[in-house]
C-alpha cells in the first residue's frame, strides 16, 4: 500500500469515527424519535425540520476540497463528510449507526428498457439539458422491453469485504436491497417519449399513452417481485422524511416484503395536467405499484391543489407532500389530522432575499396554520446558495424555533 493510500485510508476511518459519535448520540436519538412520532401521528416535541442541498453541495462541499484521490475513497469521504456538514447545520437528518453498501443487481438489457435514454447536455456550466427520446416514432415502442434484475452475489460480497476491511471496526457495514425501480414512472416516461411528446399524445394519441404506462407499470412490478424472491430486501424507514416505526409485522423467516417498506412517489412532469387526465393516464397505474407497499408519501413540487381527492384515494397513503405551490390551506382543510403534510419550502424564497426577516414570517404564517396537524417542515431542489453560505443554518435555526413555538 502506498503511503498516499494509507494516508487517505486513515483520513476517511477519522472521518468514520465522527459519524458513529453522532449516530451514538442522545440527540440523534431525539432527531429520529421526532421522526418516529410524527410519521406514526403522534405529537412530537416538534415538527422535524430538514433540508436537502441537492446541487448546493457544489458550493457547500467542492470537489477540490476532497482530500482522498481514490476514486471509491474519494466516493465514501464525500459522504461522511456530507453527514458531518449536516449535522453542522443542525438540522433533524437522522444518522444511522451502520455504513450502507447496496445490493448488486445486473440488469438485462444493460440499458433498462431495451432502448437507450439520452439527454441532450448544456453548451454552458449550469445550463439546462433536454430530453433526446428514444420513442421518436410509434414503432419504436416495438423496442421497449421488461427489465430484468438478477442478484450479482459475488460483485456484492466484493464490495462489502472492501468496505467492511476499511470501516468496519468503527462503523458497521451492513448490506442494504430496495426496489430496482421507482413509482414515480413519469420521469421514465419523460425520457422515453419526450415530456412535450407526450403531452401531446394525451390529446392527439391517448393509446401510445397508455401503452406506455402500463410498460412502466408492468416493468416495476416485475422488479418488485425478482428482487422480493431473493429475500434481500431491507427495510427503508432509517432516512429522513420516512424515519418511523417499524412498518409491518416482522417477518418469521426474516425476509422482508414491500409490504415493511415506504413508497415515495409524485407526478412532476405531469404538474400542468388536468386531475381527470392525471388519474386516467397516470395515477391509475401507480396505484398496483402502491398497493404492494406498506405506507406511501406522494408528492413533490408540483400543484396537487386541484388533486388532492386523488392523492387521497391512495390506500395506504401517510405522507401528503404540500408544495411551495399547492394551496395550504386547502390541504389543511381536507387532510385535517388523518395524514402527515410534508410542507415544503420554496427554496429560491429561502436563498435569495438578504433580509431572513422575510423568511421568518413565511414560516411563522404557515406553522400556525398548521398547528395542531402532523407536519414535516421540509427544503429541497437547492441549487445554490446565492452568495449567502450560512443560509442553510439560519433557515434551519429559525424553523426550529418556529417549530417549536407551534407545536
Amino acid at each position: 500500500m502506498t503511503t498516499q493510500r494509507a494516508q487517505e485510508r486513515a483520513f476517511v476511518r477519522g472521518l468514520a469515527r465522527s459519524v458513529v459519535q453522532i449516530a451514538a448520540s442522545p440527540e440523534n436519538e431525539r432527531i429520529r424519535r421526532r421522526w418516529c412520532d410524527v410519521n406514526a401521528l403522534r405529537r412530537p416535541d416538534r415538527a422535524p425540520v430538514w433540508c436537502r442541498p441537492v446541487g448546493a453541495w457544489s458550493e457547500i462541499l467542492p470537489e477540490e476540497s476532497l482530500f482522498c484521490h481514490d476514486p471509491w475513497l474519494r466516493s465514501i469521504e464525500r459522504g461522511l463528510k456530507r453527514t458531518l456538514i449536516k449535522h453542522g447545520i443542525g438540522d433533524d437528518s437522522p444518522v444511522d449507526g451502520y455504513f450502507p453498501v447496496p445490493a448488486v443487481f445486473d440488469r438485462h438489457p444493460p440499458n433498462v428498457w431495451g432502448v437507450d435514454v439520452r439527454r441532450l447536455v448544456p453548451n454552458s456550466v449550469g445550463g439546462a439539458w433536454a430530453y433526446d427520446p428514444p420513442l421518436k416514432t410509434e414503432t419504436d415502442f416495438d423496442k421497449l422491453r421488461l427489465p430484468r434484475f438478477s442478484y450479482n452475489e459475488s460483485k456484492t460480497e466484493e464490495v462489502l469485504s472492501k468496505t467492511h476491511d476499511l470501516l468496519g471496526d468503527i462503523l458497521p457495514v451492513k448490506r442494504v436491497c430496495g426496489p430496482p425501480l421507482g413509482a414515480t414512472f413519469c420521469t421514465y416516461a419523460a425520457e422515453l417519449r419526450g415530456l412535450s411528446q407526450m403531452m401531446i399524445d394525451m390529446a392527439v394519441n391517448p393509446d401510445l399513452v397508455h401503452r406506455l404506462m402500463a410498460h412502466l407499470r408492468d416493468a416495476v412490478l416485475q422488479g418488485i417481485e425478482q428482487v422480493e424472491k431473493t429475500g434481500l430486501l431491507t427495510p427503508n424507514n432509517s432516512g429522513p422524511m420516512t424515519c418511523s416505526d417499524p412498518i409491518g409485522p416482522e417477518p418469521v423467516d426474516g425476509k422482508y416484503t414491500c409490504q415493511n417498506l415506504w413508497v415515495m412517489a409524485n407526478s412532476q412532469e405531469l404538474d400542468g395536467v388536468s386531475p381527470a387526465m392525471w388519474e386516467d393516464f397516470y395515477l391509475s397505474y401507480q396505484m398496483p405499484v402502491f398497493e404492494r407497499f406498506g405506507l406511501a408519501g406522494y408528492g413533490c413540487c408540483e400543484n396537487l391543489t386541484h388533486k388532492i381527492d386523488g392523492v387521497l384515494s391512495i390506500p395506504n397513503l401517510r405522507i401528503f407532500v404540500c408544495s411551495a405551490w399547492t394551496d395550504l390551506d386547502k390541504v389543511i382543510d381536507r387532510i385535517g389530522t388523518d395524514y402527515v403534510i410534508m410542507w415544503r419550502q420554496k427554496a429560491s424564497d429561502v436563498v435569495f432575499p438578504d433580509d431572513v426577516e422575510t423568511i421568518r414570517r413565511d414560516l411563522q404564517s404557515g406553522l400556525k396554520k398548521l398547528q395542531g396537524c402532523h407536519v414535516q417542515v421540509v427544503l429541497r431542489e437547492l441549487q445554490t446558495l446565492a452568495g449567502h453560505p450560512d443560509r442553510l443554518h439560519v433557515w434551519t435555526r429559525l424553523a426550529k424555533e418556529v417549530a417549536a413555538r407551534y407545536a
